[in-house]
């Protein structure tokens, strides 16, 4: 049972966000487990039990997480079992985005190994009748210094359960050569369920008597059902029930298939509302239109926007950025069961407590009534930080005697989901009479909503809150003595959801690629231009531009482009009719990524085929202190692919729709397209490791981009890039 004492401790604690002191088995024996925390459990039989409080979509945290807590608690890494966190198991902040895992559990998840071995290691004290400081944690056993004694952990589990739970456990400091698992190699600890096919997605879920739905859903963006017909759904074999939700029209069948063929012989009207006609071109033009004044400063240094008029000589170029879907491989999907009052969620979902709590709203039940479980992401790249899969599947279930799974095909999932914004970027630079550059702004038009908060009109005109929409933009890292960034907010009726890299990726292509067009002008060689322009003091540059923000190290900044350079050959000239581009960014929460990338023209590009090869991509990142530098590497893998994919396809919009509901019209790159991919990590001083998956994303398109403009002579400005382009 939990004491009194030990549930005040755990209120202190949760105050802080650290749950170090839920325990639970205060009473055990020699029998029963010991849990000295929400994180860790030990068994009897020596196993150790890690729960990981971050959804797992192949960037690796079952892994890296488990890899934190097995070095506090001296323990192999092999000794170490994973299971998955879940709301109110003691352990929170179970959402998983914006590259913070690593970073944001560093300490939680120290904290909670350090209270674990002291806990272990004054139950052995006590037996020897020694002092704590007498004995050491190795390898999963207690040791006494002097005399040589120990004990294996499952030794002295009921001794330790009797502990006191540290208040303020030691963290102690160990130098980076003293590490045992801390940035060594590790094997996926799911990587055997996942290759042999036992790993569970979320559309691997079967339940008994489980019932599989589909929606349809209106065509045309803010459409509405005006009314249907079930009976022609209900008369396709396995169809059991056909009625309206919130967002459509459902389908419930005894299988997948039996729903698809239900909803297409459903017979359906929709009012299309008030944007049948929104089509992304048109869009694309108003976007270029609003950058052609200055919107809502978000930022602004010396004179600003005011310095260029009194510059001898003036430069300017607009860059377009698309709208793109996710894409992920698995569609979207998500399992419910009500019954009893009660509601159960089987879901590839990031962020477990925001669907408990909007289902519980949803069905009116107390939040404790609805419990979620997450199975393992087949891709998620913000798209699965929505609940709108969730809170319909919990709907539908509520309606029918059955667990239901919701299923969305390829073309739901392309045509119904989030988008990347599209994007205007138009920057202009200002030269001094001896060509100095003196004067620099960057205006960005897009629509900064996101699709699960939609904001309100006051925060569509604060500059502080577009600030936090211009990641590339308000933080560039260029030493410009009088720089003016703006927003101008283009409305659109596309649903605008987390998106990899969310805001950077449009902005960083714009400005990095026209950091080449300006070296280019000067004659220079562009990683000598960016490199003068790092060598400045550090300014202060606000994270999103909030008080308190991180500040830029450009000296970090410097030395992944000289890697990234290095290893890649930049000086030396490439080789026959292939060219060579680079480009960098520090992302907000402070990890520094730069490329180089080394590309050709295709000949006789055939139709889905990308019209280049990127035949290498070098890459060097300092994210920090690396604890799975294998994970990182493969972080910056898929960072390069995703983003060469988002040079391939788009999601365009016509008559109010989305138009692309298939890879063959959303096209995806193709293992033959993928170049050979290098990547370098850059040890530092930083003791704690920051983000990865989406950092490693936005310098990939302005360096390949920056390539092909050498590579044709003209410069690429918008994505994606077309045979025309390189003609």
């Amino acid at each position: 049972m939990i004491t009194r004492r030990d549930l005040l401790r755990v209120s202190a604690l949760a105050g802080g966000g650290l749950l170090v002191g839920f325990r639970l088995g205060a009473e055990a024996d020699e029998a029963k487990a010991f849990e000295p925390n929400a994180w860790l459990r030990f068994e009897p039989d020596g196993r150790v039990v890690f729960r990981v409080g971050k959804s797992e979509m192949g960037q690796g945290v079952r892994t890296s997480l488990p890899m934190i807590a097995a070095e506090e608690l001296e323990l192999p890494l092999d000794r170490l079992e994973i299971e998955q966190a879940w709301p109110d198991c003691g352990v929170d902040d179970l959402g998983t985005g914006g590259s913070s895992s690593m970073e944001d559990n560093w300490d939680r998840v120290r904290l909670a190994g350090a209270a674990a071995r002291e806990m272990l290691v004054a139950a052995a004290a006590a037996r020897w009748g020694v002092a704590p400081a007498a004995c050491r944690a190795e390898t999963g056993r207690v040791v006494e210094r002097a005399g040589g004694r120990s004990f294996a952990y499952a030794e002295l589990l009921a001794d330790a359960a009797r502990q006191p739970v540290p208040e303020n456990a030691a963290l102690r400091p160990k130098p980076r050569s003293e590490h045992r698992v801390v940035g060594g190699a590790a094997a996926r600890r799911d990587g055997p369920a996942i290759v042999t096919g036992r790993a569970r997605y979320g559309l691997d879920v079967r339940l008994p008597e489980m019932r599989f739905a589909v929606v349809a859903r209106p065509p045309v963006l803010g459409g509405s059902l005006a009314s249907f017909d079930p009976e022609t759904a209900l008369a396709v074999p396995g169809v059991e029930a056909c009625f309206a939700i919130s967002r459509g029209v459902a389908v419930v069948a005894r299988s997948t298939w039996a729903a698809l063929a239900g909803r297409d012989a459903l017979r359906v009207s929709w009012d299309d509302g008030p944007h049948s006609a929104f089509a992304s071109d048109a869009h694309r033009e108003r976007l270029a239109a609003a950058t052609e004044r200055p919107g809502i400063v978000t930022r602004r240094d010396g004179d600003g926007h005011d310095a260029l008029a009194a510059c001898a000589r003036r430069h300017e170029a607009l860059y377009l950025y698309p709208f793109a879907a996710h894409a992920a491989i698995e569609p979207v999907n998500a399992t419910a069961r009500v019954a009893n009052g009660r509601c159960e969620i089987w879901s590839p979902t990031q962020t477990p407590e925001g669907v408990r709590r909007f289902v519980s709203e949803a069905l009116k039940l107390a939040p404790e009534a609805v419990h979620v479980e997450t199975t393992l992401l087949g891709g998620g790249f913000g798209r699965r930080l929505g609940w709108d899969m969730e809170v319909d599947a919990a709907e539908i279930a509520a309606r029918v005697p059955h667990p239901v799974q919701l299923f969305w095909s390829r073309a739901d999932d392309l045509r119904h989901g989030y988008f990347q914004a599209a994007s205007a970027d138009r920057l202009s630079a200002g030269f001094d009479a001896a060509g100095k550059l003196v004067a620099w702004e960057h205006r960005k038009a897009s629509t900064p909503h996101n699709a699960r908060r939609r904001p309100t009109a006051e925060q569509l005109a604060d500059a502080g809150y577009l600030a936090g929409s211009s990641w590339g933009v308000t933080d560039t890292p260029y030493a410009v003595p009088h720089l003016q960034t703006s927003y101008a907010v283009v409305e659109s009726p596309v649903p605008i959801g987390p998106w990899r890299a969310v805001f950077s990726p449009p902005a960083v292509f714009a400005r990095e690629s026209f950091v080449d067009e300006l070296a280019q002008r000067a004659g220079q060689d562009p990683l000598a231009w960016r490199l003068e322009r790092l060598g400045a003091d550090d300014p202060a540059i606000p994270r999103h531009a909030e008080p308190g923000g991180r500040k830029l190290d450009r000296a970090r900044l410097r030395r992944v482009l000289e890697l990234a350079a290095e290893k890649a050959g930049w000086s030396a000239p490439p080789p026959a009719g292939r060219a060579r581009g680079i480009a960098c960014n520090v992302f907000h929460n402070e990890t520094y990524v730069a490329y180089v990338a080394e590309v050709s023209r295709r000949e006789r590009p055939a139709p889905g085929r990308l019209p280049f090869v990127v035949h290498r991509v070098v890459g060097a990142i300092d994210c920090g202190l690396v604890v799975h530098p294998d994970g990182v590497r493969q972080q910056m893998e898929s960072g390069v692919v995703w983003s060469l994919a988002n040079m391939k396809g788009e999601t365009t919009f016509a008559r109010g729709g989305a138009v692309e509901g298939n890879f063959d019209a959303f096209e995806i790159l193709t293992l033959d397209e993928t170049p050979a991919i290098e990547c370098h990590l850059v040890a530092n001083g930083d003791e704690r490791p920051r983000g990865v998956g989406e950092p490693t994303v936005c310098p990939v398109a302005p360096a390949v981009a920056n390539a092909l403009s050498r590579l044709v002579g003209r410069r690429i400005r918008k994505l994606p890039v077309v045979a025309a382009d390189l003609a």
